[in-house]
C-alpha cells in the first residue's frame, strides 16, 4: 500500500512539473527589436525568429521602425518591449551607443540581450548573432577590384556610420582596399539604407567623379539607390551590392549589378531566438555567433547552396 502510494505521488509529481514545465515555456516571451522593416532582409530574419520560436515552444514578436534612420523610434520601441517585462529580448542596434542606458536597464532586471545583426559597444549582450562583416566587406573589396581591373576611382554608398554593421563594412571595404594602390576610394556617402536618398547621393557622386568606375552599396537598400542612380544618370557602373532581394536579383541576372554579398537572414533570426532560449536555460554562449555570408553572381546565383540564403 505504501509502495503503491509512494508510486502514485511519484507520478503526480511528474505529471505536475511537466505541465509546469510546459507553462513557463509557453509562457516565455521574448520580443525582437530590428534595425527596420522596408527590406526583404529583415522579412527574412522575421521568418527564421518564427520558426525558432516554434521550435523551442516560446512567443516571439518582431518590430523595427519604418526606416533605418530613426534611432529615437527604435529606443522607444525597446523601452516599450522592456515595459512588457520579457524573459530575454533580440536587439538590433541602429545606434550602438544610444541603447546602452536602456540596455543597463535590462541587465539589472536580469534580462539576457542577445544583439543580433549590428552589436552594440557594450559587454551588457550574452552573445551576438551576425555577420562578419568585415571580413564580407572585404569580399566585395577584392571583387570590386577585380572587376575594375584593379586601377581607378571607386566610391562607397553605406547605410548607416553609427551601427556595427555599417561601420564595418565601411571599415572592411576600405581596408582591404589599400592592398590595390592603383584605386582610389573617392568618396563615402551616407543614405540611411533609404533606396531614394541613396539614388541621390549616387547621382551626385557620378556627377562630381566622371570617372568613376565602381560602387559599392553596403545594405540592401543602399545597393539599389547606386544601381537606380547609375540608371537614371545612363553610367555605366561596376556595382557590387550586400543582401538580396529580388531587385538585387534581377539586376545580377540582367548585369547591370556585377554581384552582392548575402549574409543567412534566416540563420540570424533563428540563432537569435535559439540563443535567448539558451540563456535562459544558464547555457554557456560564444561572445559572436558567425551566420556566414557568400559572395554571388550570374555564375552561382542558381546554386541551391546560395539560393537557400537568397530572399525576394
Amino acid at each position: 500500500m505504501i509502495k503503491r502510494r509512494a508510486v502514485n505521488i511519484a507520478v503526480g509529481l511528474a505529471l505536475a512539473l511537466g505541465f509546469s514545465a510546459a507553462a513557463v515555456a509557453e509562457d516565455t516571451y521574448i520580443p525582437l527589436i530590428s534595425k527596420g522593416f522596408q527590406h526583404q532582409f529583415w522579412q527574412a530574419v522575421k521568418a527564421g525568429s518564427e520558426q525558432a520560436a516554434k521550435d523551442y515552444n516560446v512567443k516571439v514578436s518582431f518590430e523595427g521602425p519604418e526606416t533605418e534612420a530613426m534611432v529615437d523610434k527604435q529606443i522607444d520601441m525597446l523601452s516599450a518591449a522592456l515595459g512588457k517585462k520579457p524573459k530575454a529580448i533580440g536587439f538590433a542596434a541602429l545606434d550602438s551607443k544610444a541603447a546602452l542606458p536602456l540596455l543597463k536597464k535590462a541587465q539589472a532586471a536580469h534580462i539576457p540581450i542577445v544583439a543580433f545583426d549590428s552589436g552594440v559597444d557594450s559587454d551588457i549582450p550574452v552573445t551576438t548573432a551576425t555577420t562578419d562583416n568585415k571580413a564580407a566587406a572585404a569580399l566585395a573589396a577584392d571583387k570590386m577590384a577585380e572587376l575594375v581591373g584593379k586601377e581607378g576611382e571607386v566610391a562607397v554608398v553605406a547605410h548607416d556610420q553609427t551601427s556595427r554593421t555599417g561601420i564595418d563594412r565601411r571599415d572592411g571595404f576600405v581596408e582591404r582596399m589599400k592592398a590595390y594602390p592603383k584605386i582610389k576610394i573617392v568618396s563615402i556617402q551616407y543614405g540611411g539604407g533609404d533606396q531614394l536618398k541613396s539614388t541621390e547621393i549616387t547621382k551626385s557622386i557620378l556627377q562630381a567623379y566622371p570617372r568613376l568606375k565602381g560602387a559599392f552599396g553596403t545594405n540592401e537598400g543602399s545597393a539599389i539607390g547606386v544601381l537606380n542612380g547609375a540608371k537614371e544618370m545612363k553610367r555605366k557602373l561596376v556595382i557590387v551590392g550586400y543582401d538580396s532581394g529580388k531587385q538585387q536579383k534581377d539586376a545580377i541576372k540582367d548585369g547591370s549589378m556585377a554581384g552582392a554579398i548575402t549574409q543567412n537572414p534566416v540563420g540570424i533570426g533563428y540563432k537569435t531566438v535559439e540563443a535567448a532560449v539558451k540563456a535562459l536555460k544558464g547555457e554557456k554562449l560564444p561572445k559572436v555567433i558567425d551566420t556566414g555570408f557568400y559572395w554571388y553572381d550570374k555564375s552561382n546565383i542558381n546554386d541551391p547552396k546560395i539560393a537557400a540564403v537568397l530572399y525576394d
